[in-house]
């Protein structure tokens, strides 16, 4: 099979700058050729810098909306596990956001419907991929901007009915709402349970970045654009969002989440849509609630591709069945993207138990599945950059954030501490659950159980020495393609507007 980046270093060598850089590729796909990967194919760059800068920032407006509404009335194998768990626990909330909707369409027709688009738009050419989901991350961005906007003309009683909301329901029935227990004791265990429950909205989403690196165009130009502006943007939409939604919605409103368990009509609803609603806007809300649905629908099509792709990449480490390492001839790993969406199934759960207590329980999965993770990745990074020194290598960093190592010290220790206390809830009096207890706290003696039984099976080290750590693969082939790369030149105002949008 041509390989488009081998093809890409050759076209045009001349010179011989040129030639060198040919032999650097040549010796970079020797290397692959040797570990039998020709075989299975490979995955291939059909990402742009646009798709990039939207895809995680996409992949982590989703179901937010919906948590919200929940919140205010109360590495490796782990990373592809948690990835199924989030395509489910999206394909689930598109049914909570659905059920907004009286209608009689049974709830696995409409699972289905939002399952199988996900896969298509997964299956066939990555570009696609990139292409869906820039332009449903686009909607997302101006959806939530317009929203925003309403928030600030609704607290000034701009609405139909000009109620001029202020702040008032930062008074009645409160910006702190005592939760299993009274007092402070309670508005501080409230506060708590939300920053934890938080975590589910944005779980996982900045990797998107990191993994589609190996698919995106120009990586070290394209990569560090994307990840340095990501917090940014996520920082507004959450902050400014969630001003929004306590100015627009009581805590206490009986259409929020928990509505959906008493069969309330239009119950489930976002925080949003319900502030359009109470605020006597026609139309609108079922408008932003499809706006929604379709953040919901794209949130769950990236993380198909994320669960995807870190099953492909678990294959050619070795540490899952080769044939995952197999792809088409548009560079698609379709056995990983099927397995994932076949993990994904289990969001048909729904059907016997209801979208709004499913989607409870994987939020719950995912969300301790993603600190996890992090915790993980926190320690690989501290582990990498003594090898980086050890090595001579940490100047040559070609992306570098602040406040190094110290601050991920205290963000490890912070995730630890939310892993450990995610579900509080089940250990008060009258509040335990069998349910409720494993999806809170079974994801970590599964990893536990499962690292330590891979070492003990494969008679590896708890943690390789320093000297031992790899920081070399893949470096090369990195340093051609940065040599190669020609970033595009401006011509006018408003392509540098875009450029550096985008």
């Amino acid at each position: 099979m041509s390989d488009p980046l081998k093809m890409e270093a050759e076209k045009g060598f001349g010179n011989s700058k040129d030639t060198e850089m040919a032999e650097k590729f040549n010796r970079v796909h020797v290397y692959e050729d040797s570990t039998d990967n020709t075989h299975y194919g490979t995955t291939q760059r059909g990402l742009k810098s646009r798709h990039i800068q939207l895809i995680a920032i996409g992949g982590a407006i989703g179901t937010q909306e919906v948590i919200t509404g929940l919140i205010l009335s109360r590495g490796c194998w782990n990373y592809w596990y948690a990835y199924a768990m989030l395509v489910a626990s999206e394909v689930s909330a598109s049914a909570v956001i659905i059920s907004y909707w009286p209608n009689r369409v049974p709830v696995a027709v409409w699972l289905t419907i939002v399952l199988a688009t996900i896969v298509l738009l997964n299956i066939f050419v990555v570009s696609w991929y990139g292409e869906s989901e820039f332009w449903f991350a686009s909607i997302k961005i101006i959806g939530i901007v317009g929203l925003i906007i309403l928030g600030i003309v609704l607290f000034f009683g701009g609405g139909p009915n000009r109620d001029r909301l202020g702040f008032r329901y930062w008074q009645n029935p409160g910006a702190f709402v005592p939760f299993a227990a009274p007092g402070n004791t309670g508005k501080f265990l409230a506060f708590w349970t939300a920053l934890v429950k938080s975590g589910f909205a944005f779980i996982l989403s900045p990797e998107l970045i990191v993994l589609a690196a190996g698919e995106t165009e120009a990586p070290r130009r394209n990569i560090p654009k994307a990840a340095s502006r990501f917090i940014y943007r996520l920082m507004f939409f959450y902050i400014v969002g969630t001003l929004v939604i306590s100015v627009i919605v009581a805590s206490d409103d009986e259409l929020l989440l928990q509505g959906v368990e008493s069969g309330k009509a239009n119950a489930g609803a976002s925080p949003f849509v319900i502030g359009i609603k109470r605020a006597g806007i026609r139309t609108l809300d079922h408008i932003i609630n499809a706006v929604i649905l379709t953040s919901a629908w794209s949130a769950g099509n990236s993380f198909l591709f994320a669960g995807s792709r870190s099953l492909y990449s678990l294959a050619l480490s070795g540490q899952a069945p080769k044939i995952f390492r197999t792809c088409n001839k548009h560079g698609v790993p379709y056995y990983c993207v099927a397995v994932t969406s076949l993990m994904a199934c289990l969001v048909y759960l729904s059907v016997s138990s209801g979208s709004a207590t499913v989607f409870q329980w994987f939020v719950n999965l995912t969300t301790i599945s993603g600190y996890i993770a992090w915790i993980i990745v926190l320690i690989t990074y501290l582990r990498f950059r003594r090898a980086l020194k050890f090595n001579g290598l940490l100047d040559q960093r070609p992306y570098k954030t602040w406040g190094q190592p110290y601050v991920t010290y205290l963000a490890l220790f912070f995730l630890i501490l939310l892993t450990l206390t995610n579900g509080f809830q089940v250990f008060f009096p009258g509040k335990f659950t069998v349910s409720a207890f494993l999806a809170a706290y079974i994801t970590l003696p599964i990893v536990i159980v499962l690292y330590l039984g891979h070492k003990i099976w494969f008679r590896t080290p708890l943690f390789l020495r320093v000297h031992k750590i790899d920081v070399y693969s893949g470096k090369e082939e990195a340093d051609a393609l940065e040599e190669m790369d020609v970033p595009p030149v401006a011509k006018n105002v408003l392509q540098k507007i875009w450029f550096w949008i985008a």
